[in-house]
């Protein structure tokens, strides 16, 4: 198994990271359009990152990047995971929280954006609010925020391939 993904290509691992990425959205709209459950702020900062994740995955995957390519696209995915696995960290943080501590309830995340300068949406998003704290449901005693860590987790070795197959394609160039 080692063996086959060794001659994986960035464009390959771009390609999986992708498909992950669309299975994510598929779901999160699932559960939104079929399930009934509104998103929270923060659940919809989620589903940004990993719209930008895909972005980043799907310009690689056109691309099909060699050396340096690889690397800035997966050093790219990376970030905009790391942004999804902290905001899906801070999302099961508030859930967490003992009721007399939890932020109370703001705005609703458009009326903010209409009203607000970015800069201030983005701090009293990830500051948290009532909302974010509710736990929607539960699969295999995980909240749905906790699933999103694993998502982004998994989706992580995407962008990691992608890196360690541009490094051995360096080290190939190098070598030859």
């Amino acid at each position: 198994m080692m063996r086959s993904l060794e001659a994986w290509t960035p464009r390959r691992f771009a390609l999986v990271g992708l498909g992950f990425c669309v299975l994510m959205m598929g779901v999160a709209l699932f559960l939104e359009h079929v399930m009934g459950l509104e998103p929270c702020p923060l659940c919809i900062f989620q589903r940004v990152a990993v719209m930008a994740t895909a972005l980043v995955l799907a310009l690689a995957a056109l691309h099909g990047p060699r050396g340096w390519g690889g690397i800035v696209y997966g050093v790219l995915g990376l970030l905009t995971v790391a942004a999804g696995i902290g905001l899906a960290g801070r999302h099961l943080w508030l859930q967490s929280l003992p009721p007399s501590e939890v932020p109370s309830c703001g705005p609703g995340l458009d009326y903010m954006l209409e009203i607000l300068p970015l800069q201030k949406v983005l701090s009293m998003v990830l500051v948290g609010s009532g909302e974010c704290a509710e736990v929607g449901g539960r699969l295999l005693g995980l909240s749905l925020p906790g699933w999103t860590l694993i998502g982004f987790v998994v989706l992580a070795l995407s962008p990691l391939g992608m890196l360690r197959a541009a490094l051995n394609g360096r080290r190939r160039q190098v070598a030859a």
